[in-house]
C-alpha cells in the first residue's frame, strides 16, 4: 500500500487513478508521494520519507528542485496537459484586445431601463468597434505544447504566424504547421507582428525577456498577451511603452499592483489553465507518473533528474539509484551487486545529477542496498521490489 499526499486541491478525477492500492493521507510524514499545483514548497522541509513530488501542471518555480533532487526526490509536472485549455484563452485575449467587447456587456447592461436601447445601441456601437484577427500578423515566443497549439489555430483563422524558439523539439517541428513562419531573432517578431504572444518557461535565461529594448522595436497598435508567468515581461517597461504610445495594449493573466488600473491593460484573474479538463487532465497525469515511478521506478517528464523507462518491472528485483553525475559511480554500483546477476541497466543524466535503473535476477539484500547507499555521491536507493 502506498500513501500520497496532496498540497493543494487536486482533481478527483485524477486521484481516482491511483485505485486501491494507494491512500490519501494528511501529513508529509506518512506520504510516499506529493501531489501539488500552486503551494509553495521553498519553505517547506519535505521530510525523507517521500520518494517523489508530482506536479500537476507545467510551471515548477514553486518547487525547490536542486534541494528535492539532493535528497534522491524526483519531481515530476505535467507539460501539454493544461494546453488547449490555454490555447483557447489566448485567442480570447487576442479578440478582448481587438474588440472592446468587455465595454460593450457593460454599456448593454447600464441600459436595462432604457425603452429606446435598440435606438440607441446603433449610436453606441461605433465605440466598441475594432479590427479582425485574420489577416494580421502573430508572433508566437516558444514553441511548446502550448505555442505550437496556439500557432497552428492561428494559421487555421487566417493569420499570418511567426514562430521563434531556439530550442524548438523535434516532436514539436513536426507537429507545427508548414504555414508558420520561422523567426530565426525575436527581434523580428517584435518589429513586425501586430500580436505577441509568450509561451516559454520560467528560467535565469528567460526573466524579464520582455524588456524595454522590445518595446523599441514593437509597433504602437501591437498588443502582447502573457498567459505563461508575469515575470518574463518587464511590466514597469511595458507600462511605460504604453503610456508613450510604443505598445498598444498589454493583456495578462497575473493581476498585480503594477499593473492594474493601468491604461491599455487587460488583467485577467489567473484562467489559464483553469478550466475544468485542464485540471483532469493534469492531475491525471500526475498521477500515471507517480504510480509508474512508484511501481516500475520509471522517470517521466521528470524535472530534476533525466527521464529514464524500462516498463513494467518483472525482475525478481529493480532498484533505482539516484546519484551525482560523476566518474566512477557504475563501476562502484557493480561491484556491489557482484553476487547478481544484472539483467538490465539503464543510466542517464542531466547536469550535476544522474539515475541508474537496474533490473537484477536475484532479489537484492537489505546489506547490498546499505552498501550501495554508504558510496560517496549516492543521494537515495529507491527499491521498488
Amino acid at each position: 500500500m502506498f500513501h500520497y499526499t496532496c498540497l493543494n486541491p487536486v482533481s478527483k478525477v485524477g486521484l481516482e487513478y491511483f485505485g486501491s492500492d494507494y491512500s490519501a493521507v494528511a501529513s508529509m510524514e506518512e506520504a510516499d508521494a506529493i501531489l501539488v499545483r500552486s503551494a509553495d514548497m521553498h519553505q517547506i522541509a519535505v521530510p525523507d520519507n517521500v520518494k517523489c513530488v508530482a506536479r500537476a501542471g507545467a510551471g515548477v518555480n514553486n518547487i525547490p528542485l536542486m534541494e528535492l533532487g539532493q535528497q534522491g526526490i524526483p519531481v515530476f509536472n505535467t507539460p501539454g496537459a493544461n494546453a488547449n485549455g490555454v490555447k483557447e484563452l489566448v485567442f480570447a485575449a487576442m479578440l478582448l484586445a481587438a474588440r472592446d467587447v468587455v465595454g460593450g456587456i457593460n454599456w448593454a447592461a447600464s441600459q436595462v431601463d432604457n425603452a429606446n436601447v435598440a435606438k440607441d445601441t446603433e449610436k453606441e456601437k461605433k465605440k466598441f468597434a475594432g479590427f479582425e484577427l485574420s489577416g494580421k500578423k502573430l508572433g508566437v515566443i516558444g514553441l511548446g505544447a502550448i505555442g505550437r497549439l496556439v500557432a497552428n489555430t492561428a494559421v487555421h483563422m487566417g493569420m499570418e504566424v511567426y514562430g521563434y524558439d531556439p530550442y524548438i523539439s523535434v516532436d514539436a517541428a513536426w507537429n507545427l504547421s508548414k504555414n508558420v513562419l520561422h523567426s530565426k531573432d525575436v527581434k523580428e517578431i517584435y518589429a513586425n507582428c501586430d500580436y505577441i504572444t509568450i509561451h516559454v518557461p520560467l528560467m535565469d535565461s528567460t526573466r524579464g525577456m520582455v524588456g524595454a529594448e522590445a518595446f523599441t522595436l514593437t509597433k504602437p497598435n501591437a498588443v502582447l498577451i502573457n498567459l505563461a508567468r508575469d515575470v518574463l515581461v518587464d511590466e514597469p517597461a511595458a507600462i511605460q511603452a504604453l503610456a508613450e504610445g510604443r505598445l498598444g495594449k498589454y493583456v495578462t493573466d497575473f493581476p498585480n499592483p503594477t499593473v492594474l488600473g493601468q491604461k491599455g491593460v487587460i488583467a485577467i484573474p489567473h484562467l489559464g489553465a483553469s478550466t475544468e479538463e485542464s485540471e483532469d487532465n493534469c492531475a491525471v497525469a500526475a498521477v500515471k507518473q507517480v504510480k509508474d515511478f512508484l511501481e516500475n521506478g520509471n522517470l517521466t517528464n521528470c524535472v530534476n533528474f533525466p527521464n529514464c523507462n524500462m516498463g513494467i518491472c518483472t525482475a525478481a528485483s529493480r532498484i533505482g539509484v539516484f546519484h551525482e553525475n560523476v566518474k566512477s559511480m557504475i563501476s562502484q554500483f557493480t561491484t556491489a551487486l557482484s553476487h547478481t546477476n544484472i539483467a538490465h541497466m539503464s543510466n542517464t543524466s542531466r547536469g550535476a545529477l544522474a539515475y541508474t535503473l537496474l533490473d537484477l535476477e536475484e532479489k537484492i539484500p537489505e546489506d547490498t542496498i546499505r552498501a550501495i547507499e554508504a558510496i560517496p555521491g549516492v543521494f537515495r536507493v529507491y527499491v521498488v521490489k
